[in-house]
């Protein structure tokens, strides 16, 4: 084998030691592809009180070490709660790192009911059921309890066979507790998993509430009412005159850029007669010069009927100019 089959091998068999974005090696900084595949889920989670459960089998926890080793023979059965209120990537991202804690993992997940997190928490925008749904149709979970506990307690845990907890490891203070998960990570059942900067619920609410003049004038446009939106009859108004005048506006600037290109192309045509009227101009000298300049072709000599057509053609030439 030549020196470059030699490298050519060696290339493709050289792989980085950190794994890529998608969980696999990457080879010489290029990204390592998921294979391609059709099959996906068809239907959304289950409730849990839609599933029956064995209870023959005695309630058995996996250990720590049987988990992240994989030699169970069951699924590791990992619990994550919360509330899921206008749910997005980081509830989603979340649920896929408890999803992936172990090798084998049926992922439980626990939504709180309107009137438990109303009461602990605050007022949120989805109501249960839309909460219920929208978890429902994460990939990752395998199974939604609805109305799920605040405090999870061991008569909760061993009804539903919850081998360990995941959730992020910030201490949850609540209902009177510094964290609600301390009773769970004492007893070696907590799995910790990682917050997404940048999105929440929060922010996501913070972002409406500051561009509340932009969503109320945009909706209104669509056609709710502004009895629909909590908007008074005074700031319909000025929304409804906010929109005259950005349509003005918008009417002023598109004038505005249609005389830039008019006098843009004014510009244009007058800069290309120029040019073609210095061509003429040369041509017409150098003609004149031919005919007229000290070697010319035309002489003293010369009968009057030729200088009557050179007369001729010059100033036809200079009319044209």
């Amino acid at each position: 084998m030549d020196a470059q089959n030699s490298a050519k091998v060696n290339t493709r068999k050289r792989r980085k030691e950190a794994p890529g974005p998608n969980g696999a090696a990457e080879e010489d900084g290029i990204p390592s592809k998921t294979p391609r595949c059709a099959v996906g889920l068809r239907e959304p989670a289950p409730f849990s009180d839609e599933i029956e459960i064995d209870f023959s089998k005695p309630y058995v926890r996996v250990t720590m070490e049987e988990a992240s080793r994989g030699t169970c023979e069951r699924p590791v059965r990992v619990y994550a709660d919360g509330i899921f209120d206008l749910f997005h990537s980081g509830h989603a991202r979340a649920l896929m790192q408890a999803k992936n804690l172990f090798p084998n993992t049926y992922l439980i997940v626990g939504v709180c009911s309107d009137e438990l997190t109303h009461n602990f928490k605050g007022f949120t925008v989805m109501n249960e059921n839309e909460r219920y749904d929208a978890v429902q149709h994460c990939r990752y979970v395998d199974e939604v309890v609805r109305n799920a506990p605040w405090t999870l307690t061991p008569e909760f845990l061993t009804a539903h066979r919850i081998d360990f907890v995941a959730h992020d490891d910030i201490p949850y203070s609540s209902a009177g507790s510094d964290d609600v998960y301390k009773h769970i990570k004492e007893a070696g059942m907590f799995a910790p998993t990682q917050r997404t900067e940048g999105i929440s619920t929060s922010d996501i609410i913070t972002r409406i509430v500051r561009d509340y003049d932009v969503y109320a004038r945009r909706n209104l446009q669509r056609g709710y009412t502004a009895k629909e939106l909590n908007v008074s009859f005074i700031n319909e108004k000025k929304y409804h005159l906010q929109e005259r005048v950005d349509k003005v506006k918008k009417k002023v600037k598109d004038v505005e850029e249609k005389s830039k290109e008019f006098v843009q192309k004014v510009e244009e045509k007058s800069i290309d007669l120029i040019q073609k009227w210095e061509e003429k101009s040369r041509e017409f000298i150098g003609s004149f010069l031919e005919m007229f300049g000290p070697e010319g072709a035309l002489s003293l000599d010369c009968r009057p009927s030729s200088l009557l057509r050179i007369l001729l053609t010059s100033r036809s030439r200079i009319e044209w100019l």
